[in-house]
């Protein structure tokens, strides 16, 4: 008699399984679909809110920075203008972090933040924003925009009487957060793609994996751009053609934009512990050392005029306005001018790193195309591939997300031959500026009665230097 084989044991199902079944469980639930309705629902609200609170910088900084100074006869803002200005501006920050809930929002120079928005925390992040982005302060609107949006979305739950719980509390925030975020960068999917790195979603594993498919894109696009060009065949691979010529990358161009990078990675960074430094210098004596960085931030751009003669405005505010006018005709800057701008630009934005209020992406896409352009003339690199790789290698080590910053500059510039360039810098300034010593934290925490009133979300920040 035979004796019959043991038949093998089931194999285990796969992990792949088990969280499918829990996505299904989650989509289930009758909490979790509701909050997904009021999610759809405050993403009005939110965006509106957030559209008129841009409208109202963009039309402040206007009239402090042109209309102004012609009425008084001026054409442009003369020399000593930045001073009282931001002198304004760090009297009132000041004021704001000794005393109002939620100190104004985060510290620029400990970088964005997915959660940590309150409704008691409203009033300081919008005099702060106010008082700091149209009166000069070399930072960009993006923080208090997710501030303002996770802040109002957690408001609104409180007035409809909604329950409120730690998870809620998260996916509201972030719901808010990414309603407002889209309004500044013009896109849907940046805003979904910045929250998610931000958030923290995968934890470190997720650059673990992402950074190796980021690099084998962008290596893989330019064997098959470049055998593209060379040989004259096509490989069926989908893509969308625009009516304008792009320019067509060469080795000079791929070459120089990883060891531009790799330079812009290292730079940035320190200049991040710059900001940390200055952030522990001002938790010292809030007010006071705020009105200094101000005024000295201020001091940074009325040299710059100074020095070249040029508008301080160049120096101060974002660059978001500046940007737009050195990319449209960046040969009307010369090698002293945008060496001046680096110069003192950097400074000025180290200053307001770690005492006024905004967020840290726009002075660094500024940075980084002025350092593309400057390098322009460099053998076989050309001003676009040159002012796309600055402006990705500054904005990821501005912000550690490297994800987010590729899909924010290829959308910036609108077509598609600079993305391998945009990929190899970004992965190349991101992995730099982690391995290079991480220097000081922003020691800032605010007292615990700035956190009273308000249902608090905290996620840890995007920067992990």
């Amino acid at each position: 008699m035979t004796t019959p084989k043991a038949r093998p044991a089931p194999a285990e199902e796969p992990q792949e399984s088990s969280e499918a079944d829990h996505l299904r469980d989650l989509l289930r639930k009758p909490a979790y679909r509701k909050v997904l309705v009021f999610s759809a629902l405050i993403g009005v609200p939110v965006s509106l809110a957030a559209f008129w609170f841009l409208v109202g910088l963009h039309e402040l900084e206007h009239v402090m920075w042109a209309d102004l100074p012609k009425s008084l006869g001026w054409d442009t803002p003369p020399t000593w203008w930045p001073l009282p200005l931001l002198a304004v501006a760090g009297v009132v920050v000041g004021l704001v972090v000794t005393h109002l809930p939620g100190a104004g929002g985060h510290v620029p120079a400990s970088g964005l933040h997915a959660g940590g928005g309150s409704a008691a925390a409203l009033p300081g992040v919008i005099i702060a924003a106010v008082a700091s982005l149209p009166l000069g302060a070399v930072l960009g609107p993006e923080a208090p925009l997710i501030a303002l949006g996770g802040g109002l979305a957690l408001l609104f739950r409180t007035l409809v009487r909604a329950p409120a719980t730690p998870e809620s509390t998260a996916l509201l925030g972030a719901a808010g957060a990414a309603a407002a975020i889209s309004a500044i960068f013009g896109n849907p999917l940046i805003a979904a793609v910045l929250l998610i790195e931000v958030a923290g979603v995968g934890g470190p594993q997720l650059f673990v994996i992402m950074l190796p498919a980021l690099l084998s894109s962008g290596v893989g696009a330019v064997v098959f751009t470049g055998f593209g060009h060379w040989t004259g065949r096509d490989t069926g691979s989908l893509s969308v053609h625009f009516p304008t010529a792009p320019p067509r990358l060469d080795i000079g161009d791929v070459v120089w934009s990883i060891l531009l990078a790799a330079c812009i990675g290292a730079v940035v960074h320190f200049i991040l512990i710059g900001g940390r430094l200055t952030a522990r210098f001002v938790a010292a004596s809030p007010f006071v050392r705020t009105v200094v960085c101000a005024v000295g931030a201020g001091g940074c751009a009325a040299l710059y005029t100074v020095v070249t003669g040029r508008t301080p405005v160049d120096v101060a505010s974002s660059g978001q306005a500046t940007l737009e006018g050195l990319t449209g005709d960046p040969h009307a800057w010369g090698v002293g001018a945008l060496v001046a701008v680096l110069l003192f630009k950097a400074t000025a934005y180290t200053l307001c790193l770690g005492s006024l209020r905004g967020g840290p992406v726009f002075p660094a896409l500024f940075l980084g195309a002025a350092a593309g352009v400057l390098a322009a003339p460099l053998p076989g690199l050309g001003v676009i591939p040159g002012a796309a790789a600055g402006m990705a290698a500054a904005s990821a080590a501005a912000l550690r997300l490297p994800v987010s910053c590729v899909a924010l500059v290829v959308l910036m510039l609108g077509n598609s031959q600079t993305i391998p360039v945009v990929i190899l810098a970004a992965v190349t300034s991101f992995i730099t500026s982690e391995l290079l010593p991480r220097g000081p934290s922003a020691t800032t925490t605010p007292p615990a009665r700035r956190d009273a009133g308000g249902d608090v979300a905290r996620t840890p920040p995007s920067s992990r230097s």
